[in-house]
């Protein structure tokens, strides 16, 4: 890597005014006097410091509105400073808004000249490159039909093909990871980590954690168009967790002290030690295990099924030792336990959990009992408890739980009460991982040397 900066930003602000009324836009340029005296100002961006530097990978995270896609679009050029000073070294490619330099009424084939030319190609380097772009982009002969007759999809394929296809020394992008089926974005990340092994610098904003751990060397914390926090992605990410799963009582706290805690660094020269764990004030670790309580880590989208007969009270993650948490040690046991209250006489009893990722993806549970083989009764009035013991084998990020007690009836099987996305926690990073994907499997690597018999 370079020691040259190729992004340099030195007390950036961007400024835009605010109208309480349309025609004060007019009034602005035509009344005599300060024209300020018709807007407001919103700073969307304040004080901004940082530098980028060639072959490094960047990643920027923050809440919606923080200011993270001003930012990008200064870097790349589409908006100017209020205030500061920006300075950019090479070609840039830029995935902000995907599509945006098209004309609905060309082709596929002639906007991907024109959308090469805008991302700085000549003509001669566009030829040269259409037949990867249209592989890449794989729509078959549409790419010879008007783009206004594609689907989104088929737009959205095109778009990124041709973006993805300019060999940048910079590549910016704004959560267009997210594009496209499963089988496309591989190939998008394929393609990225490409680039970014040839050399370029790729500055991207991403809400996906795991994604900024996993590819980035560096990364900002934006918040209230401020930076908060830069430095490993680690470090950064649970800053970002701290931040984001704040109750609104300790957000402006926690922000102050996440502003602090960062100038203090800078002012010491210090260098975190990449475990991006919290400080010890902040994560009261017993002797069974790190893991904590976060109490501003609850979920938003809970939903209870209509109850007939039990009622399942709020749900828990404890330690062996019975301390409750919600933010895990990768590899550490807990058990999730929740109390069922009865209103009525149930027969065949069983409980179950379910562990899902962000999306939905339902990863894995458990039921007290085998499926009609449970020969529990209970009477009204009756409260039992249900633990479900597992080990926290997930790659670091955010994962919720499902609760639910079932019984039979005349119609079979039926919930008595269930409870999804009940609760929720997170992972801790772990920089001595080796597993991939979501789920830690225990895999154990073995490299043997062969050993050739001479004579």
């Amino acid at each position: 890597m370079s020691s040259e900066p190729i992004i340099e930003v030195q007390g950036m602000g961007k400024t835009y005014p605010m109208y309480d009324k349309p025609h004060h836009r007019l009034l602005q340029m035509l009344a005599p006097g300060p024209s300020n005296r018709w807007y407001k100002e919103f700073q969307a961006l304040r004080n901004v410091d940082f530098s980028v530097h060639r072959g490094e990978t960047v990643g920027i995270v923050g809440c919606n509105g923080s200011g993270k896609s001003t930012l990008l679009q200064v870097i790349c050029g589409t908006l100017a400073p209020t205030t500061g000073t920006v300075h950019v070294r090479g070609r840039v490619a830029a995935l902000l808004e995907l599509g945006a330099g098209f004309n609905p009424e060309f082709t596929g084939r002639e906007n991907v000249y024109l959308n090469g030319s805008v991302l700085g190609l000549s003509r001669s380097e566009i030829a040269a490159r259409f037949d990867d772009i249209a592989a890449f982009a794989d729509i078959g002969e549409f790419i010879e039909q008007p783009v206004k007759s594609y689907s989104s999809g088929m737009y959205i394929r095109l778009a990124f093909a041709v973006a993805i296809n300019v060999t940048p020394d910079i590549l910016v992008i704004d959560e267009a990871l997210s594009v496209g089926d499963e089988a496309f974005q591989r190939k998008c990340y394929a393609r990225i980590n490409a680039i970014r092994d040839a050399g370029a610098t790729v500055l991207f904003v991403s809400h996906s954690a795991g994604t900024v751990i996993e590819l980035c060397d560096r990364a900002i914390l934006m918040d209230r168009g401020e930076v908060l926090a830069h430095g490993t992605p680690k470090f950064v990410v649970s800053r970002y967790h701290k931040l984001i799963y704040a109750s609104a009582e300790r957000a402006a706290a926690i922000r102050e002290g996440i502003r602090e805690e960062n100038a203090a660094r800078l002012k010491s020269h210090h260098v975190e030690d990449n475990t991006g764990a919290e400080p010890a004030s902040e994560s009261p670790a017993g002797p069974d295990d790190a893991a904590y309580l976060d109490e501003g880590l609850v979920p938003q989208s809970t939903l209870r099924y209509q109850t007939r007969g039990a009622t399942i009270s709020p749900p828990r993650i404890e330690t062996l030792q019975g301390r409750r948490v919600n933010v895990l040690k990768p590899g550490g046991e807990y058990v999730y336990t929740y109390a069922v209250s009865f209103q009525c006489t149930a027969v065949a009893v069983r409980f179950g959990m379910m562990i899902k990722t962000i999306t939905g993806l339902e990863l894995g549970g458990a039921a007290s009992t085998p499926a009609g083989m449970s020969e529990l009764i209970t009477a009204p009035g009756d409260v039992l408890t249900a633990r479900f013991r597992f080990r926290a084998m997930l790659t670091p990020g955010v994962y919720f739980l499902n609760a639910g007690v079932t019984a039979q009836d005349v119609d079979g099987e039926t919930y008595l009460d269930r409870l999804i996305d009940v609760a929720m926690f997170r992972v801790m990073p772990d920089e001595q991982r080796l597993a991939t994907g979501t789920i830690d499997f225990h895999v154990a690597p073995e490299i043997i040397a062969e050993v050739v018999l001479t004579t």
